[in-house]
């Protein structure tokens, strides 16, 4: 089995990108989610985020209201680290086991923010960085709803694009429309097919 990272700054495509190379039969896991799920299951990660961050991180029906939790993470790093250290370990545990699951020669793709930043892609056989520049990534958070001053926030927490890219196996440009980076994600998930053929 292939373990992939699959990474990118925020409004770069990454999920873009990632729903393609599903369709050409990756498995495809999506850490953000991953975690969602976690908080909506009410388990360990739950629990730990209550008595670490208080009830104020709450909505009315009792969930975690990731928002409230994102102004209080982005604004203080030792408190984004420490939510960090209780998703994280949860979340590798559990890819894990999903992994178990898989057919030997199966491509798995991991979809993550911050596999550079916390040098987590070492864990992976390949590192594949969507790059798309700051303005680009800029107009498509907006445009998918982040407010400027959220995303200047969560763009400050990430390496520059032009950085992460000198840790890639794979670097697929998506400032350019779908069918240019389709055609490269193609050319990748071939090259990936080859070492586990």
């Amino acid at each position: 089995m292939l373990k992939v990272g699959l990474t990118g700054n925020i409004g770069s495509g990454k999920s873009t990108v990632a729903s393609m190379f599903k369709e050409l039969g990756a498995y495809v896991f999506d850490a953000d989610l991953i975690i969602k799920s976690f908080y909506e299951e009410k388990g360990e990660v739950y629990r730990k985020v209550l008595e670490t961050f208080g009830k104020e991180v709450l909505d009315l029906m009792g969930n975690i209201d990731r928002k409230k939790l994102a102004n209080i993470v982005f604004s203080d790093r030792e408190k984004l680290k420490v939510l960090e250290d209780i998703t994280h370990t949860a979340l590798y545990k559990r890819l894990d086991e999903e992994f178990k699951n898989l057919p030997q020669n199966a491509i798995a793709i991991v979809e993550a923010s911050l596999l550079v930043e916390k040098g987590t892609y070492k864990n992976y056989d390949r590192l594949i960085v969507v790059y798309a520049p700051y303005q680009v990534c800029k107009e498509r958070a907006l445009k998918s709803g982040f407010s400027e001053e959220d995303f200047e926030r969560r763009w400050k927490h990430q390496m520059p694009p032009e950085e992460k890219v000198k840790y890639a196996h794979f670097v697929i440009d998506n400032s350019d429309g779908l069918e240019y980076t389709k055609r490269q994600v193609i050319k990748v998930y071939e090259e990936l097919l080859s070492l586990v053929h």
